[in-house]
């Protein structure tokens, strides 16, 4: 799948893997693969900065957290992360019925099929 297919999607699709539980950040990008069977591979360069950003706008929360020697950043979704998540995935509905109409308009509600 071409990268730029997640453009506008992808805040959704974060918010949407960490709603089980905090992740850190490689957790994160296998989780969306995974999840997405294969078809997305998100790179670090790509979710880094947003996971910065929808921290700074309240979404996320996140603390650091030790494995061993290790430190990692764990990232988790506030209570206005969660409602954000509810506003993607409203969106993504409204969206995709509105791109299905017009790709397969026999699918339109009142159609016969």
């Amino acid at each position: 799948m071409r990268a730029d297919a997640i453009r506008g999607h992808l805040d959704g699709l974060l918010l949407a893997v960490l709603e089980p539980g905090p992740l850190h950040g490689y957790a994160i990008i296998a989780a969306v693969q995974e999840r997405s069977g294969g078809a997305l591979e998100l790179k670090t360069g790509t979710i880094y900065p947003a996971l910065n950003r929808l921290e700074r706008i309240g979404l996320l929360e996140s603390s650091w957290d030790s494995v061993g020697e290790r430190r990692r950043r764990c990232y988790r979704l506030t209570e206005a992360g969660r409602q954000g998540l509810a506003g993607e995935r409203t969106a993504w509905r409204e969206f995709t019925a509105a791109i299905g109409s017009v790709l397969d308009p026999s699918a339109r509600p009142g159609n016969a099929a």
